[in-house]
C-alpha cells in the first residue's frame, strides 16, 4: 500500500509554508514511502535537531526514502549526503519545483547556486495540515548581511512575490475556510523594489485586502524596525483585519552591539517605531526577536538588552543564545563564554515571563476576538493564547470576554462565534 510523503520541517514560518509546497509537489509526483526534511540553520542546535532526526526517521523506518532539503542543506550539502540515513539532499530553490520531485534517486546532491536564482514562484497551497492559520510566503531571500546569519547563503538575495499571485493565493485560501492568513518571508519589510513599479509591503497589503474583502484578518512574520513604509503605518491606523501584533527583528538594545551586528537600526529606532505604533494603535502589542551574548558584549551592553524590553513595552519574546555560524563575520569576532550567553538568555526569558503576565493581567474584563486552534484553545488579536469555556471546530472566529488568568493563562467565554467552513 502507497504511504503519502511525511515532512519533517524545522525553523521559521516560511519553511511551514514551503513544506506544504512540498506536501503538494511530493504527491502529485508519487512519491512513495519518503520522509523530506526541511532543515534550518539558524543555529547550530537547529541543525542538531535536523540531524537527530533523520536518525531518528530512519531507525523507524528503514526502507523509507529520506530527502535532506532547506537551508542547512543548501548551506552545506555534502555534511547531509554523508549521513548513511540520507537518500538524496535537493537545495532550496529546487525544492520548490514540482518536476524536482519526480527526478530519480540516482543523483545524490542537487543543488544550484541560490545567489544565481532571481524569482520567488508562488505556489498555490490547499491548506496547512495541523494549522488553523495559513502561511503565505510573499518574499524570500535577503540583500543584508548581518553579522551574525547565514540566512542569506541558504536563500539567496530578495526577490518578491507579484501582488497578483499573492491575491490569487488569498482568494484560495479564504475559500478553503482560512480565517487569518500570515503573510512571511526571509525580510517582509524588504518586499518590492525587484517588481514592476517596486510596491511596497504596506501598498501590497492594501491591494490585498481591498481585493479580498472577505479576508478576517492578516498577520505579519518578522518586521525590520526601519523598513516600515508609510502604507503599512497607514494600514496600523486605519485597518482593523490587520492584526495589533507586530514582531520586531530587535536583537539587541545596545547601539555598539547593534553596529557590530551590521543592523539596520540602532536602540532610538526602535523606540521611536514602538511610541509611533501605540499613538497610532493604542491596543497594539510588540514581539522581538533578540540574541543573548552576541560576541563583546558587556553586562553594561547587555543591560541595555534588558532596559529596552522595558521601555518598549515588549511582551513576546523570541530569545536566543548567540549560536557561531562558520562563514559569518561574527564568529571570527572574540566571543563571550557560552555559560555567559545561556545565563543572559535565561534572564532575558524571566523578564519576557514577567512582561507577558503583565500584559494578560491588562486583558481581564475586555472583550476580544480569538481564533480557535484546538482543545478549546484560542488566539486573540494579539496573538495571545486563551482557553475557552466551550469546544468550538478549529478555524472558528469567537467574540469572548476575558474573565481571569489560571494557571499562566488567560481564560475566556465564548459570547457569539462564526462557525469555520471545512478546510477542502
Amino acid at each position: 500500500m502507497s504511504k503519502d510523503p511525511e515532512l519533517l520541517t524545522f525553523g521559521c514560518r516560511l519553511n511551514t509554508y514551503e513544506s506544504e509546497v512540498m506536501r503538494t509537489h511530493a504527491k502529485n509526483a508519487g512519491l512513495d514511502n519518503a520522509i523530506i526534511v526541511n532543515t534550518c540553520a539558524v543555529t547550530k542546535e537547529a541543525e542538531r535537531q535536523a540531524r537527530q532526526a533523520i536518525r531518528k526517521a530512519r531507525k523507524t523506518n528503514p526502507d523509507a526514502r529520506i530527502i535532506v532539503t532547506g537551508c542547512a542543506a543548501q548551506i552545506n550539502p555534502q555534511s547531509f549526503a554523508d549521513m548513511p540515513e540520507v537518500s538524496q539532499v535537493i537545495g532550496n530553490d529546487l525544492k520548490l519545483k514540482p518536476e524536482t520531485w519526480g527526478l530519480p534517486p540516482d543523483e545524490k546532491i542537487i543543488v544550484n547556486d541560490i545567489m544565481a536564482v532571481k524569482e520567488t514562484a508562488s505556489h498555490l497551497v490547499d491548506g496547512f495540515e495541523g494549522h488553523t492559520r495559513a502561511f503565505l510566503q510573499v518574499q524570500n531571500g535577503c540583500d543584508h548581511r548581518c553579522t551574525f546569519c547565514i540566512i542569506p547563503y541558504g536563500r539567496g538575495n530578495s526577490r518578491s512575490v507579484p501582488i497578483g499571485a499573492i491575491v490569487d493565493q488569498v482568494r484560495h485560501l479564504v475559500e478553503a475556510g482560512y480565517r487569518e492568513i500570515v503573510f512571511t518571508g526571509v525580510d517582509v519589510t524588504s518586499y518590492g523594489p525587484d517588481l514592476p513599479g517596486k510596491p511596497t509591503l504596506g501598498q501590497m497589503i492594501r491591494r490585498v485586502l481591498a481585493l479580498v474583502p472577505e479576508l478576517p484578518r492578516v498577520r505579519l512574520s518578522s518586521l525590520d524596525p526601519v523598513e516600515i513604509d508609510d502604507d503599512l503605518w497607514h494600514l496600523i491606523e486605519h485597518e482593523p483585519r490587520l492584526m495589533p501584533h507586530l514582531h520586531l527583528s530587535l536583537q539587541a538594545g545596545d547601539d555598539m552591539i547593534l553596529k557590530r551586528m551590521k543592523r539596520r537600526h540602532l536602540r532610538q529606532d526602535v523606540i521611536d517605531v514602538c511610541n509611533r505604533a501605540r499613538s497610532l494603535r493604542p491596543n497594539i502589542a510588540f514581539g522581538a526577536d533578540i540574541i543573548a551574548g552576541f560576541p563583546t558584549e558587556t553586562d553594561a551592553m547587555f543591560d541595555n538588552t534588558l532596559k529596552i524590553v522595558e521601555e518598549c513595552d515588549l511582551t513576546f519574546l523570541h530569545v536566543f543564545p548567540y549560536s557561531e555560524r562558520e562563514g559569518t563575520p561574527a564568529a571570527k569576532m572574540p566571543s563571550v563564554p557560552l555559560k555567559i550567553r545561556k545565563d543572559r538568555a535565561a534572564k532575558l526569558r524571566g523578564l519576557g515571563d514577567v512582561q507577558l503576565q503583565k500584559f494578560m493581567r491588562a486583558q481581564i474584563g475586555k472583550s476580544a476576538q480569538a481564533i480557535i486552534e484546538k482543545n478549546g484553545i484560542g488566539r486573540t488579536e494579539h496573538f495571545a493564547e486563551v482557553k475557552l469555556d466551550k469546544i468550538l471546530e478549529s478555524g472558528t472566529l469567537a467574540n469572548i470576554v476575558i474573565d481571569d488568568i489560571v494557571d499562566g493563562a488567560l481564560q475566556g467565554r465564548v459570547v457569539t462565534d462564526e462557525r469555520a467552513v471545512v478546510h477542502g
